[in-house]
C-alpha cells in the first residue's frame, strides 16, 4: 500500500506547487497593475496573497478551485441549477446513452469486419477515416440536422458522443476477435466446430480484455463527446453548458470547477469498467 500512495502522493504534491506558482506568475500583471494605479508598493507576500485570491484569476489556484466545488457539490442542493450534481447528471445520461450506443455499433462492426472480407475492405477505412473530421466541425451539424426532424434534447448530444466512442470498440473487438492464432482456430476445426461455436467458445473470450480495455477509452471519449454536444447547442444545463457560461463572462474558478467535475466523473467511470473486467475476467479465468 505504501508503495502505492507514496508515489502518488508525491506527484500530487508536485502538481499543487506547480499550479501555486503558476497562479503566481499568470496573475501578477493584474496585481502590479491594481497596485500601480493605487500607488501601493507590492512586496513578495502581499504579491502572492493577491494573485491566490482574485475574483477572476487567469488561473485560480488550488484552493479557490476546491471552495466553489465544496459550495456547488456539497452545499448546494442537488436539483438546483447552480449544483454540480445536478449538471453532472445531465452530462452523464448523455454520456452514458452515447457510450451504449456507441459500444452496441462497435462490437457490430467489428463481427462484420472480421467475418466479412467485403467490410474489412470497405467498412474499416471509413471507420478510420470518420474520427479525421474535427468534432468540433461536425457537433454543430449533428445537432441542425437532428434539429430539422424533430429530434432535441438528450439524443442529438448522444449522438456525438456516440461518434466519439464507437472508434475504440471497433478496433478493439477487431484486434481482439482475431487474437486467437492459428493452432486455435485448427483445434476449433479439428471438432468440427462452426464459426458460430468458434465465435462463441474461442474468439468473443478472447477478444474479453481487448474490449473492456477499448470501453475504456471509449467511456472518455463519450464523456468528451456529451460536452462538446453541449456547446454549440446553448444549453443552460450540464458540464458544457458551465463551461461556456463561465467563458462569457470570465467566470474562471467556475470553469476550472467544471473541469475538475468532469475529471473526477471520467474517472469514476472508467473505475468502474475497470471494477467490471476485473470481475468479470476472474471469472473466465483470465487475469484481470
Amino acid at each position: 500500500m505504501r508503495r502505492s500512495v507514496v508515489p502518488v502522493l508525491a506527484v500530487l504534491g508536485f502538481l499543487l506547487l506547480f499550479w501555486y506558482a503558476a497562479a503566481v506568475w499568470l496573475n501578477a500583471p493584474w496585481a502590479y497593475d491594481k497596485a500601480t494605479r493605487s500607488g501601493a508598493v507590492l512586496d513578495a507576500r502581499s504579491l502572492v496573497l493577491d494573485t491566490w485570491t482574485q475574483d477572476k484569476p487567469k488561473l485560480p489556484a488550488p484552493h479557490q478551485v476546491g471552495a466553489e466545488l465544496w459550495a456547488t457539490v456539497v452545499q448546494k442542493n442537488i436539483t438546483s441549477k447552480r449544483s454540480l450534481v445536478y449538471h453532472s447528471w445531465v452530462t452523464l445520461s448523455a454520456t452514458l446513452l452515447g457510450f451504449a450506443l456507441g459500444t452496441g455499433l462497435g462490437v457490430l462492426l467489428a463481427v462484420g469486419i472480421v467475418f466479412n472480407r467485403t467490410m474489412d475492405m470497405s467498412v474499416m477505412p471509413w471507420v478510420i477515416a470518420s474520427q479525421t473530421i474535427p468534432i468540433l466541425a461536425i457537433a454543430p451539424m449533428i445537432i441542425v440536422v437532428l434539429n430539422a426532424v424533430g429530434i432535441s434534447g438528450l439524443l442529438p448530444k448522444a449522438m456525438i458522443s456516440m461518434y466519439l466512442s464507437f472508434f475504440p470498440v471497433v478496433v478493439g473487438m477487431v484486434k481482439g476477435l482475431r487474437s486467437p492464432d492459428a493452432m486455435q482456430l485448427d483445434q476449433m476445426r479439428t471438432w468440427h466446430a462452426s464459426k458460430a461455436q468458434s465465435f462463441w467458445k474461442l474468439r468473443l473470450p478472447a477478444s474479453m480484455p481487448y474490449f473492456f480495455t477499448s470501453l475504456k477509452i471509449a467511456m472518455a471519449a463519450s464523456l468528451v463527446g456529451a460536452i462538446i454536444g453541449e456547446l454549440p447547442t446553448g444549453a443552460v444545463a450540464g458540464l458544457g453548458a458551465r463551461l461556456l457560461a463561465g467563458s462569457y463572462y470570465g467566470q474562471t474558478i467556475q470553469i476550472w470547477s467544471a473541469l475538475i467535475m468532469a475529471a473526477v466523473l471520467a474517472a469514476a467511470m472508467v473505475g468502474s469498467i475497470g471494477l467490471i473486467q476485473r470481475v468479470t475476467l476472474k471469472r473466465m479465468g483470465m487475469a484481470g
